[in-house]
């Protein structure tokens, strides 16, 4: 198991390229976001938080559904391109920070997990999911969804994720939806 990347790890990747997961070109990101979208169904959501929002291409989309959206981040350079892709959108607010250490306080109707999970060991991960249900408003959702593929730098599959959050959860599951590439899970606090 691979420690989580660093900082200067990211900021590497966003200096070499200006999207190094071509996540604004990419055919696969575009069926995941449209599914991650339906996931969250109809509803609207007061105020909302992504976790590794990266360059910002799915807070964009998922800008449209949320009064108030905290979009956070390790990379301040991917955090630049964020803000400049979101500069006419004054409900996103995009920050840096380390999380779970950082976690902004809630309450959130809606915290979103795409695609980051998966590079922290499982007791970051355990502290970041109790950050997060705590987080939660009642009637909240806490959304994951990560790419099934191993890479060296993630310390846990996608599949690793979601087997245990699902097992460490006092949130009742509402969505599944599994791809051959990528899983997604919606959990939601009912009480």
């Amino acid at each position: 198991m691979s420690p989580a990347p660093s900082i200067a790890h990211f900021e590497s990747l966003y200096r070499r390229a200006d999207d190094p997961w071509r996540f604004a070109t990419s055919a696969y990101e575009a069926f995941k976001y449209d599914r991650t979208l339906e996931a969250l169904g109809a509803r609207r959501y007061r105020r909302a938080l992504e976790v590794g929002c990266s360059i910002g291409v799915f807070t964009e989309r998922l800008a449209g559904l949320c009064d108030d959206l905290v979009a956070v981040d390790v990379s301040p350079t991917a955090l630049r391109r964020a803000r400049q892709r979101l500069r006419g959108l004054p409900h996103v607010h995009v920050q840096q920070r380390k999380l779970p250490e950082q976690t902004p306080p809630g309450p959130f109707d809606l915290i979103v997990c795409s695609e980051v999970l998966y590079y922290w060991p499982p007791a970051r991960l355990a502290q970041a999911q109790r950050a997060f249900e705590q987080a939660l408003a009642p009637g909240g959702s806490l959304l994951s969804v990560h790419w099934r593929g191993r890479a060296a730098s993630h310390a846990l599959s996608g599949d690793q994720v979601h087997r245990r959050l699902l097992a460490n959860t006092r949130l009742e599951p509402a969505v599944a939806h599994c791809e051959r590439r990528f899983r997604l899970d919606r959990l939601d606090r009912t009480r």
